[in-house]
C-alpha cells in the first residue's frame, strides 16, 4: 500500500478552507491532518504533527503565507493558494511545489497533488536507506534531519500507520516514516519486546505493571495485548523473585 501524504490546509477564509479540506479528503493518496485559519495556529500543528504537504493561502492578515513559509527553517512540501496571480513568482522563490489560483477546480488541485506525491516518493526512496544501527544506537530520519537515538534512552515506541513515534528519556517524541516491523528488526531483542500491535517497550525501562498495562512515569499506559501476553509473561516469570 502506498503511503498517504499527511496534509495541512491554511486559509483565513472558512469557505476556501473547507473546499481545500474536501478536496484533500476525496483524493485517495492524501490524508487531512487538520485545517488552520492562521499561520500561528499552523505553527503549533507543525510542532506536534508530521506534515508532508501544506496548502497555504498567501493573502492572510498579520502574517501572509509567503512570509510564514519563509519563517520555517525546514518546511513540508508547499502548494500556495491565492486569488492573485502576481504572487506566483514570489511563491516559487520560497521553493513552493505549485501554485493554485482561486477559484480552484478539482482538476487543478489533483494535478498539484500528483506533483507532490511524485516528489514525496522520490524523497522517501532516499529516506529508507538512511536508517543505520549497531548494538548501542541507531540513526534515523526524522522530518528533515538524521537523528541519533541511543537504545538505552528509548522507553517505548508507538506505531502510527506508516509512522513510528519513539519516546525517549527527557526529550519530545521522535517521529519517522517507517513501519513497526522495520524498526523492530533494528532493535536488540534482548532489550526490546513488542507487547501490542502498536507498541514496543524497552524491557530495561519496565518498572510497573498493572492490569495488563505497563506504566511509564506514573502517567503513560502501554497496553499488553492477548497476542503478546504469554511472551511478556515469560519475561516477567524469568525475572520474578
Amino acid at each position: 500500500m502506498d503511503s498517504l501524504l499527511r496534509c495541512l490546509a491554511i486559509d483565513d477564509e472558512p469557505l476556501a478552507l473547507k473546499q481545500i479540506a474536501n478536496y484533500i479528503e476525496k483524493t485517495p493518496f492524501l490524508e487531512l491532518v487538520t485545517t488552520c485559519e492562521s499561520p500561528l495556529e499552523a505553527l503549533d500543528v507543525l510542532n506536534k504533527e508530521v506534515i508532508d504537504l501544506m496548502f497555504v493561502d498567501i493573502n492572510m492578515p498579520d502574517l501572509n503565507g509567503l512570509d510564514f513559509v519563509k519563517l520555517l527553517e525546514k518546511h513540508p512540501l508547499v502548494v500556495f493558494t491565492t486569488a492573485h496571480s502576481e504572487y506566483a513568482i514570489e511563491g516559487f522563490k520560497v521553493d513552493a511545489l505549485d501554485y493554485l489560483l482561486k477559484p480552484i477546480g478539482y482538476a487543478d488541485f489533483v494535478k498539484a497533488a500528483h506533483k507532490a506525491k511524485h516528489f514525496f516518493e522520490l524523497e522517501q526512496t532516499h529516506v529508507k536507506e538512511e536508517i543505520r544501527s549497531n548494538q548501542e544506537y541507531l540513526f534515523i530520519k526524522s522530518e528533515y534531519k538524521i537523528v541519533r537515538i541511543n537504545f538505552s534512552d528509548i522507553k517505548y515506541i508507538e506505531g502510527m500507520r506508516e509512522y513510528v513515534r519513539i519516546f525517549t528519556e527527557n526529550n519530545k517524541p521522535v517521529m519517522s516514516l517507517m513501519s513497526m516491523k522495520s524498526i523492530e528488526a533494528m532493535l536488540p531483542p534482548s532489550d526490546f519486546m513488542r507487547v501490542h500491535r502498536s507498541f514496543i517497550v524497552n524491557l530495561n525501562k519496565v518498572t510497573t505493571i498493572e492490569r495488563q498495562r505497563i506504566i511509564f512515569d506514573g502517567k503513560t499506559y502501554v497496553p499488553i495485548s492477548e497476542q503478546y501476553k504469554d511472551k511478556f509473561q515469560a519475561f516477567i516469570d524469568k525475572n520474578f523473585i
